[in-house]
């Protein structure tokens, strides 16, 4: 699809509205049929609605009395008869007017009316009030944009690094290029013109095809929709369609962005003769100024001599989260002097600078981006730009997330002994992403590589190496794995030599998994990976054994056990938390007992995030983090009652309740514990996995020792730790007989 489709559709559209016009007997003067919106600039995509609007010059009933209500009638229900789908109104001029003024959203419809039939001179009259009004006022209704602005990349995400884009209302999508255009025609600021238009263009083309595509009206693009896109565009397949579009959110974003910072100057500066001084510039550092919101090269600055410039530069931007200069970094970036190898110490600090300055770097890293300096600096990063993450539990794209990492590193520095190792290795942990190996080892020899040009010592080579390495490590173990098994710790201890590179491993763990999504790091989790270092700590001879074995405190550290229970009672506890509940299970030890309070919270149809089940002495313990705040304490030890009394199966309806989807995988892993068989469950998170799972090994008489739960996005990751019951470790076969119960239970019939 081309511009030219797009005009021919508007063209057909007109000739339609014309025609309509015309048969419902309405006259050539003193009114008039507009359009507004996408349809008022001509830009209709295979299945827009028409926007329009009926304008009446002489109040509602119009020139020779004619009733316009009753014209418009005739006028909308032949183009509904066509199939048009429309969005329509019937106003006086005044009423248009006075719409505009109460109504940001109709103001900035209207900054596109066109003529389509009846008398042109009231729509010229139109349009001419319409801009002149949004010029007048442009300095009260800017804040309420801006506002308006932000509050829908909040909820809408970017273009360039959100999972399923809206190529519309996302940051970066078309709605942003026509605020852009709207803030052009206050006269207060300026684009550039022929940049964005060929990026709003050729997010328009991509509309287009992802409309025929779909065969309805639509913005989102699905992951299954990428491939399908890529032939309509001209493109070699989905990365090649991903890259060209997100590419083109992320340029619409930054001009968005750069074009707001200016705004909000101008807004700031009071209306008079001096405003329109140059500004004074405030001196930072050799050759960097800051001026009106932006840190630009001062007038004797010698980029050509001055290696560091950029560097020096980008992260006093960040620092004082402000702009960089995009003409000062295009400048640098084309005629800067390159960097020595391995880079001596000040540029290595600077660097550092800029990485740890938090949410400032994420605008300076977009204009390093954008105008080539970041590949004088770090030529690598062309690996991971723009690639989409294989599970959609990411919110960004790989570059961003990597960023986002460093943002969220930068709030942990005072913790650690090597605030630079960290930074760095938060900025590359993925930098191995996109290959065919796994990405933490295809990852490591590129870190090692960048930290010896970026002049660190061996040492610190080798931490930045682990770091990128084993980066999983301790989230993976932590959620998997019984933390009172010796063999967890051995996991760790085997691969992270020493307490400085577990403590940076800490730190950059939780960064990571903040960076990936909002509930991708919780308390729970924070527990979980706490007590695993502290017990490889212990290990590694940080910490006193004896402090480090004892119970952890958490949501599975040891409890009372009421009299009730020891006297063979169950015990229930609810404790409202602030993203849900975490709910504790008392009972005495039985075959099954897991499988019952399973089917408790699935019959609830409660979402369960995590769970840590074990035994304390003869009884058992669980305890769930439930995705829910209004579960009722007292219904849920009624219908506790009911299954373990056996008045309640809900054996078949949580079987229903699995439906289609990706084949369970269960796998054996023999080297986890040499005190109990462990098996991984993975499979689609439905209601009534965990159940099933139970059930179907309490069938087999396999008693489940513990049980670790971790639920994240689609995926729901079950790791069991079974025995025979009152035995050992399962026997080969058993274990292929426990695998194959628990795969069985789980594949839909």
């Amino acid at each position: 699809m081309t511009a030219s489709g797009r005009r021919e559709r508007a063209a057909a559209a007109d000739l339609r509205c014309v025609e309509a016009y015309a048969a419902a007997g309405l006259p050539e003067t003193g009114a008039a049929l507009v359009a507004v919106g996408g349809y008022g600039r001509a830009e209709l995509a295979p299945y827009s609605d028409l926007d329009v609007a009926l304008v009446g010059g002489d109040g509602v009933h119009g020139v020779d009395g004619l009733d316009l209500e009753r014209g418009a009638e005739q006028l909308w229900y032949p183009l509904w008869d066509s199939g048009t789908k429309l969005d329509h109104s019937v106003r006086t001029f005044a009423g248009m007017l006075q719409a505009s003024a109460d109504d940001l959203r109709v103001a900035l419809g209207m900054l596109d009316v066109r003529h389509v039939a009846g008398d042109p001179n009231l729509t010229l009259r139109l349009r001419t009030q319409v801009l002149a009004t949004w010029r007048r006022t442009a300095r009260e209704r800017l804040p309420e944009l801006r506002g308006m602005v932000d509050s829908r990349h909040q909820l809408m995400g970017e273009l360039a690094h959100v999972s399923v884009p809206d190529l519309k209302e996302a940051e970066g999508g078309l709605r942003d290029a026509t605020v852009l255009k709207a803030l052009v025609a206050t006269w207060l600021v300026d684009v550039p013109h022929v940049d964005l238009e060929r990026c709003r263009l050729a997010l328009l083309d991509a509309r287009d095809v992802l409309h025929e595509v779909a065969g309805r009206a639509t913005d989102r693009v699905s992951p299954e929709t990428w491939g399908e896109l890529a032939p309509g565009l001209g493109l070699a397949d989905a990365t090649a369609a991903q890259r060209h579009l997100r590419e083109l959110g992320r340029r619409i974003a930054h001009l968005s962005r750069l074009t707001w910072r200016r705004t909000d100057a101008v807004l700031a500066r009071p209306i008079s003769p001096s405003a329109a001084r140059r500004p004074r510039l405030e001196p930072l550092a050799p050759g960097v100024a800051l001026g009106v919101g932006e840190v630009v090269l001062e007038a004797d600055a010698d980029p050509a001599h001055d290696p560091l410039l950029l560097l020096r530069a980008a992260a006093h931007a960040a620092e004082l989260d402000v702009e960089l200069s995009p003409s000062s970094a295009a400048r640098l970036a084309r005629e800067g002097a390159p960097l020595p190898e391995p880079w001596p110490e000040g540029a290595r600090q600077l660097f550092v600078r800029l990485l740890a300055a938090g949410p400032g770097l994420r605008a300076v890293w977009e204009t390093l981006e954008e105008t080539g300096g970041l590949d004088r600096l770090l030529p690598e990063w062309e690996r991971i730009r723009l690639l989409p993450h294989a599970s959609v539990i990411h919110r960004f794209t790989v570059d961003r997330h990597c960023v986002e990492t460093c943002i969220e590193a930068a709030g942990l520095i005072r913790h650690v002994s090597r605030p630079d190792v960290l930074m760095v290795a938060a900025l590359l942990h993925d930098i191995g992403k996109g290959e065919l190996t796994e990405h933490s080892v295809a990852g490591e020899p590129i870190a090692r590589s960048l930290a010896r040009r970026m002049g660190f010592d061996e040492r610190s080579v080798d931490l930045v190496g682990t770091l990128v390495r084993w980066h999983l490590l301790l989230a993976e173990t932590a959620s998997s794995r019984d933390p009172d098994d010796p063999a967890t710790v051995r996991r760790v201890t085997e691969r992270i030599a020493d307490l400085e590179a577990l403590n940076l491993l800490r730190a950059l763990t939780e960064a990571d998994a903040r960076a990936t999504a909002a509930k991708a790091w919780t308390s729970w989790r924070a527990s979980l990976i706490d007590t695993l270092g502290r017990r490889a700590a212990a290990a590694l001879g940080g910490v006193e054994a004896e402090s480090a074995q004892s119970p952890a405190s958490g949501p599975w550290s040891e409890v009372e056990v009421p009299k009730a229970v020891r006297k063979g009672a169950s015990w229930i506890n609810v404790e409202f938390v602030d993203d849900g509940a975490r709910v504790t299970v008392l009972s005495p030890d039985r075959l099954g007992l897991l499988a019952d309070v399973a089917a408790l919270f699935a019959t609830q149809r409660a979402s369960v995030r995590a769970a840590r089940a074990w035994n304390q002495g003869d009884t058992a313990v669980s305890v769930w983090d439930i995705a829910d705040a209004h579960l009722d304490p007292a219904v849920l030890r009624q219908r506790f009652e009911a299954i373990t009394a056996g008045r309640l199966d809900p054996s078949e309806r949580l079987r229903r309740s699995l439906g289609e989807g990706l084949a369970p995988t269960v796998v054996v892993r023999p080297e986890a514990s040499a005190q109990a068989t462990v098996l991984e469950v993975r499979a689609a998170d439905r209601t009534g996995v965990l159940y099933l799972v139970c059930a179907a090994l309490a069938a087999e008489g396999i008693s489940v020792r513990s049980a670790h739960i971790d639920t994240l996005g689609p995926q729901a990751v079950d790791v069991f730790y079974v025995q025979e019951e009152g035995a050992g470790a399962l026997s080969e076969v058993r274990a292929s007989v426990a695998a194959h119960a628990v795969r069985e239970a789980l594949t839909p019939r």
